[in-house]
């Protein structure tokens, strides 16, 4: 029986359609000391490209797969171990990792996994990883997807149940988005809880989805154990509106890609992909209609139209909140709304995309609100 402080490190699923990944570059060598969240290697998909992060400390001792090579989801890449676990044992770990990449393609279960359920009336679409006793839901922003997630889901699912759902007027969930009140949305989640039988989450937010689910928590503080905001809306005075009311009317990829540059630090984050990926999404029915009655729930006039802060005052749950240093969108400077009670972390080489460009330190929030719980 292998040393369980021997770390296997596998290719892991970035969204539901990845099958494959390719090894771009290792950030790390054999021998190198690594810690949980360190940068292992640059990975590249079909349709994205993004940073592998260690789920284990210790000292890289094998590199299964090559840079330049592929690899199928879920089978090893690299192995991670303290030092003076016996290189005989490394060997052995080794051996069955090559022989599991020979054979290919892993159990397709161990993926996520895609459901619908109908809240209000609603066709409501999440995927879920793990299966463990404490519950996290995660909520996206306004023109977001369950997919934006895909860099923190696969951590976060270590020993919990991890959904990721798409709100009303999203991704693949109904574009009837009602009235697009904030009550309405945070409606949706808490019927998104009582769908799936969950007594009580802990809930992450990003962006809009940090106001929604602050408000879920205000309207049912029994319903929720700790809450994690990603640069979340309605706290502080500073949006930028221009973007909002940009990408909602944007019907080409010369009109949307300068709005996308806004959301990332990194402007290579914004791929033909990408882009394209958006604007097949706001072109289906319904989605034109569900974005414009949004923006009367994000905005006034050119400044934020929702104050969160009683929301959260009346939540009264742990809370946690990540910002990007570079976010163009809602600027960090909102940060300095929040009470002392609040924790802050500003995230270094990110944007509003905090969760896509310093996963490691949204998961890292939302470890910390949870044990605040």
């Amino acid at each position: 029986m292998a040393d369980e402080r021997i770390g296997i490190v596998t290719m892991p699923k970035w969204g539901l359609s990845m099958k494959t990944g390719k090894i771009m570059e290792w950030v790390v060598a054999v021998g190198d000391e690594v810690e949980e969240g360190d940068d292992l290697a640059e990975i590249d998909t079909d349709k994205i490209a993004g940073t592998l992060e260690s789920t284990h400390a210790g000292v890289v001792r094998h590199l299964v797969v090559e840079a330049g090579a592929d690899a199928p989801v879920g089978c090893p890449i690299a192995v991670v171990a303290p030092a003076e676990v016996p290189q005989d044992e490394i060997d052995e770990v080794v051996r069955a990792a090559e022989e599991q990449l020979a054979r290919g393609p892993v159990d397709e279960d161990d993926g996520p996994r895609q459901r619908t359920v109908e809240v209000d009336g609603r066709s409501i679409a999440y995927t879920t990883l793990g299966d463990g006793e404490d519950v996290v839901v995660l909520v996206h922003g306004y023109g977001g997807d369950k997919n934006s997630w895909l860099f923190v889901q696969e951590p976060l699912s270590q020993g919990r149940t991890v959904h990721a759902l798409d709100l009303p007027g999203h991704g693949d969930s109904a574009k009837d988005v009602g009235d697009g009140a904030l009550t309405t949305l945070a409606g949706t989640v808490l019927g998104f809880l009582d769908a799936l039988g969950v007594e009580r989450a802990h809930l992450v937010g990003h962006s809009m989805g940090g106001a929604v689910v602050t408000a879920a928590a205000a309207a049912a503080p029994d319903r929720v154990r700790s809450l994690t905001l990603v640069s979340p809306a309605g706290f502080g005075p500073e949006i930028d509106a221009g973007y909002l009311r940009g990408f909602a009317s944007a019907g080409s990829r010369r009109e949307l890609k300068p709005h996308l540059l806004k959301l990332f630090a990194d402007e290579g984050q914004v791929t033909r992909q990408l882009v394209d990926d958006l604007l097949k999404y706001k072109r289906l029915d319904g989605v034109d209609g569900a974005l414009h009655t949004l923006l009367g729930t994000l905005l006034d006039g050119d400044g934020p139209a929702i104050d969160a802060h009683p929301l959260l005052a009346k939540a009264n749950v742990p809370t946690v909140v990540v910002w990007g240093r570079a976010d163009q969108v809602l600027p960090v400077s909102n940060a300095a709304s929040f009470e002392e009670s609040v924790r802050v972390h500003v995230a270094d080489g990110a944007g509003h995309m905090a969760h896509m460009e310093a996963p490691a330190a949204v998961i890292a929030a939302v470890e910390e609100a949870t044990r605040g719980a």
